[in-house]
């Protein structure tokens, strides 16, 4: 039913501004008029009542004000409760400024003080990633594509925030420098095979060094220097390069590991032949000391009795001599008959063992000589006493 239909609760029309549909006000109320009719409402409410407020008349009681006080202050104080991250540190600022009696603020509830502290988190445990590549010019003045990603992580928040406009760019342009200047202290063939660690190790120290003065509140965790490449015009000439320098590289290192195998057996056998020439010298010199010391001993007894002495030497030298001889020549002097002992037949056949069918051959072939000889093995011994003893008597 609309707010001014006839019939409406029996009395006229009425509108929602109560104005009671009088002559002459058909527009809505005077804006004055509102203002007090919600004075006086929310005058009830802290204790006025229906009372038209004035200036000075105290139309709010003092104890609505503290309600209303407490209230805010409630907010307040609940606003300012804040987290802080396990991987982050917080830089709070007090009306702007960096609080230095603060310090960083730890992770965990922290609080501030609203409109007043402002707090801003800064990750210092995550591993941040850059990357820097293009077209470099070497010292031999070729040109070369490199890439290299810098791995870093924040290490002071308030330098990372305040120190300059934007750390990661100036990390950017000072690994681009440190990178061109190495590169271009450096030839080709190294940046392409063995000088790529050289080239990484001087790149990481160059932009520590730059990056220093700049305070920029972080840390190089590592630098990667990723496979450089020449460009693709020439790229199939450098592959070739590439690979004979690995050919060398392959040559070299085999011709090392066969001179690894052959140098200690070298030596051994060097030490072998000194050790057996140092003996044999020890040998020598020994026996020759010994034949010294028995010279010396054996001439008391020749000066003694020479004739005994010298035929016991021959005697001694003869059957040394004869030890190392499988035949015998003994020359008969009574009958000018050279007689002939067939030794190595006779230590041949008693080597042999004797059968139980042949003894009795065996053993009359034993005591036979040799046709040539014409005489028998029993008169050996008579013959040799014999011969002793006409040398003997010769001497």
């Amino acid at each position: 039913m609309a707010w001014n239909e006839p019939g409406n609760k029996g009395s006229g029309d009425r509108d929602p501004w109560g104005n009671n549909n009088k002559k002459g006000n058909q527009g809505p109320p005077d804006l004055d008029e509102v203002i007090t009719k919600l004075t006086r409402k929310f005058g009830g409410i802290f204790g006025g009542g229906n009372k038209k407020p004035s200036i000075g008349s105290g139309g709010v009681s003092g104890f609505g004000i503290a309600v209303v006080l407490v209230i805010l202050g409630i907010i307040w104080v609940a606003s300012g409760f804040y987290t802080i991250a396990e991987a982050e540190r917080g830089v709070k600022l007090t009306f702007g400024k960096y609080d230095n009696e603060a310090g960083p603020v730890q992770p965990g509830l922290n609080w501030k003080a609203t409109f007043v502290q402002e707090v801003l988190p800064v990750d210092v445990e995550t591993i941040r990633s850059l990357p820097a590549s293009g077209f470099m010019l070497t010292e031999d003045e070729n040109v070369v594509r490199v890439e290299m990603d810098v791995q870093y992580r924040v290490v002071e928040p308030k330098n990372y925030l305040f120190s300059v406009t934007s750390p990661d760019d100036s990390l950017a342009q000072a690994t681009d420098s440190a990178l061109r200047y190495v590169i271009g202290h450096t030839t080709m063939d190294d940046i392409l095979t063995t000088g790529r660690e050289v080239v990484r190790s001087e790149t990481w120290t160059l932009l520590d060094k730059i990056i220093e003065p700049y305070k920029l509140g972080i840390q190089v965790v590592d630098v990667n220097f990723l496979p450089a490449r020449p460009p693709e015009e020439v790229k199939d000439a450098f592959d070739d390069a590439i690979s004979a320098q690995e050919d060398e590289q392959r040559f070299i290192r085999e011709a090392e590991a066969y001179q690894r195998e052959i140098e200690p057996r070298a030596r051994g056998r060097v030490q072998r032949i000194e050790q057996e020439a140092q003996g044999y010298q020890e040998q020598i010199v020994l026996r020759a000391q010994g034949e010294v010391a028995r010279f010396e001993q054996l001439l008391p007894e020749y000066e003694a009795a020479p004739d005994v002495t010298r035929h016991r030497l021959y005697l001694e030298t003869m059957e040394q001599v004869y030890a190392k001889s499988n035949k015998v020549l003994i020359d008969g002097s009574n009958n000018n008959n050279m007689l002939y002992l067939p030794i190595d037949k006779l230590m041949e056949q008693n080597q042999k063992p004797a059968t139980n069918t042949g003894t009795s051959g065996n053993t009359s072939k034993s005591s036979t000589m040799n046709s040539e000889s014409g005489s028998s093995i029993p008169s050996r011994p008579t013959s040799i006493r014999s011969s002793d003893r006409s040398n003997s008597g010769r001497n």
